[in-house]
């Protein structure tokens, strides 16, 4: 089955590579109704774009959308909805040197071993860049999440050994690594700046909450919500490890200190008092904040002197030229909050058929 679609009732396809003419999406099962706009999805590309900070690419994307089908007068028709994004500031030759060399850390050697033939120019398909489609449809999904109440909120909790230690939503936005805590973040900063001198890169951690989740989202057996979760999250490139809740901190403490307990507030409401358990209790919304975190490697592209082989298996020392992040981190945030939003979408429309 090809690895290009993700969703069940609320699916998307994205196409396109780093360096071809455009990438897109296209996304069924959107109900009809829906008003969406493009300046909607484009609020959340300008997010993910290349070329924000000065601890970014420096590849100057504008990344407009374009909508090609799905909506008339502002609003979904419930047909399939296409959206494009035209590649703008396309450099090939910084890979023509390389072409036949196999990059460490990159996914030159499997396609080629795979496919028999490569698009060699950024990566092609196997680039960071081909996440813009998926932010575009989570923009819709993004939409009809928000209108049920749910609200989805990402940031950088870890770059390198340093950790945020007050979480302050209003903070995530007003600096370049999107840190929660200011003073931490300026910390963060300096260390991405000082790796990128040395000519290198550095990986961290992204965790992303959800609010307002109603109680009973997620299919047992195979379709639980960590489990979904756990396939978006780590379709992304360079995601080496995923986490619900307490996580692999867990392992370190007695049941005692981890089970949730639960109470009745004064609303009447069923409640826990604590959320070790992220939300999910057999792969079920539980009704509280639902926390994921991703662990994010440093970027495999650096211009530091590594030793590889070529296509016939010849000795190579190769430096990779090009634009690249030294730190996947800040512009993996929207990412992740897609990927996030992509599947509770679905399984928000799921739970709407599963009941009488």
């Amino acid at each position: 089955m090809p690895g290009n679609s993700f969703g069940n009732l609320f699916r998307i396809t994205t196409w396109g590579e780093s360096h071809g003419p455009a990438l897109g999406v296209i996304v069924d099962g959107c109900p009809a109704g829906l008003q969406i706009s493009e300046d909607d999805i484009q609020f959340e590309l300008d997010r993910r774009r290349p070329g924000q900070s000065k601890i970014t690419t420096q590849r100057k994307e504008p990344d407009k959308v374009e909508i090609l089908s799905g909506i008339f007068d502002g609003k979904t028709l419930g047909t399939p909805i296409s959206l494009m994004i035209m590649n703008a500031d396309v450099i090939s030759k910084s890979y023509e040197e390389i072409k036949d060399t196999f990059r460490p850390g990159h996914a030159d050697f499997t396609y080629e071993a795979k496919y028999g033939v490569r698009d060699y120019r950024g990566g092609g398909r196997a680039s960071a860049r081909e996440t813009v489609g998926r932010v575009a449809a989570a923009a819709i999904a993004k939409k009809i999440l928000n209108l049920n109440g749910i609200k989805t909120i990402g940031y950088v909790k870890q770059v390198g050994d340093l950790f945020a230690k007050e979480i302050d939503y209003e903070e995530i936005e007003n600096n370049p690594v999107r840190c929660p805590d200011r003073r931490v973040a300026e910390e963060m900063v300096s260390l991405i700046e000082e790796v990128r001198r040395d000519g290198d890169s550095i990986g961290g951690v992204v965790e992303v909450v959800s609010l307002g989740l109603p109680v009973g989202l997620g299919d047992p057996v195979f379709h639980k919500i960590d489990a979904d979760l756990a396939a978006a999250l780590m379709s992304i490139g360079g995601i080496r490890g995923f986490e619900v809740g307490t996580g692999f901190e867990s392992t370190r403490k007695k049941g005692s200190e981890v089970n949730d307990l639960m109470y009745k507030d004064e609303s009447g409401r069923l409640r826990y008092k604590t959320n070790n358990a992220g939300g999910l209790l057999g792969g079920i919304t539980n009704g509280e904040e639902l926390v994921v975190r991703i662990a994010i490697k440093p970027t495999s592209s650096i211009p530091k002197v590594q030793q590889t082989v070529d296509r016939f298996g010849n000795p190579k020392d190769l430096v990779v030229k090009g634009r690249h992040d030294p730190c996947l981190c800040p512009r993996a945030v929207p990412i992740a909050e897609a990927m996030v939003n992509l599947v509770l979408v679905d399984h928000l429309l799921i739970s709407r058929v599963t009941r009488i």
